[in-house]
């Protein structure tokens, strides 16, 4: 169905080139959400003419519930590839959902999900550094680590200058999770993310209020593994952009 979900981009392995597209959870038209979870793959192109395969996958253990907001990435440890999907928002319980607030929706609790997408197996994990639920958010996912900013918490109706680190190890034995609080995190939400070279990101966008938009843009960069977060050069914005009340979009290229 037609929704906004979210999505990520998988390789086999970190040196393949064949991709597959991973579409988590989103809500519909309807303002239904979804626990559904997708693999779609180019299956050939002829003609100029590309054919995709588009395939449900099950998963079993901890299912991450229906939700939207939230973050999907592929992180690759010792040869191996797991996902790792992060907060989102989701309907409050139906045994608290009254006529008033039946469409009423909550943050998903701060729990990190590896998904094993060959085997359809979901694993919870509860780290002690991720204490509140967190929606709309930027992840950016290097390795076998993913780095969260921002994003906007429900509970608090605040949108904090987040800076976590996830590194995921993939040993033999069961995986490990754990997480790092950074310094130098940025205060936005629904931003635009979009890869300018193998080490350098932009971030365009988002708000940094309710009803403020966020006029500056930000450029991620890694060198030795560690993130640097700074300011840009300020577009000409149009004045369609500036004084629009709606601010999003997808990837700007």
């Amino acid at each position: 169905p037609l929704r906004y979900p979210a999505t990520c981009t998988f390789k086999g392995s970190a040196e393949s080139e064949k991709y597959q597209y991973i579409i988590h959870g989103g809500k519909t038209p309807n303002n239904e959400l979804s626990d559904k979870i997708y693999v779609m793959s180019v299956v050939c192109k002829n003609n100029k003419k590309v054919t995709f395969r588009c395939t449900e996958k099950d998963l079993v253990g901890d299912v991450p519930e229906a939700r939207y907001g939230h973050s999907i990435d592929v992180v690759y440890s010792r040869g191996k590839s797991v996902g790792v999907l992060f907060g989102g928002r989701a309907y409050i319980p139906s045994a608290q959902r009254t006529t008033e607030k039946w469409n009423s929706v909550a943050d998903c609790l701060p729990h990190v999900f590896l998904l094993d997408f060959e085997y359809g197996c979901s694993t919870a994990y509860m780290l002690p550094e991720l204490q509140d639920g967190l929606s709309f958010h930027v992840s950016i996912a290097r390795n076998d680590t993913i780095y969260i900013l921002g994003g906007h918490s429900l509970a608090n109706n605040v949108r904090p200058a987040n800076l976590y680190r996830i590194k995921v190890d993939l040993p033999l034995g069961s995986p490990a999770v754990n997480c790092t609080v950074l310094p130098g995190g940025i205060s936005v939400s629904s931003a635009i993310l979009t890869q300018t070279n193998k080490d350098e990101f932009v971030i365009v966008g988002g708000y940094q209020l309710e009803n403020q938009k966020r006029m500056v843009c930000n450029i991620v960069s890694f060198e030795d593994n560690k993130i640097a977060i700074r300011e840009m050069e300020t577009p000409d914005w149009t004045p369609d952009i500036k004084h629009s009340k709606i601010w999003f979009g997808s990837n700007m290229g």
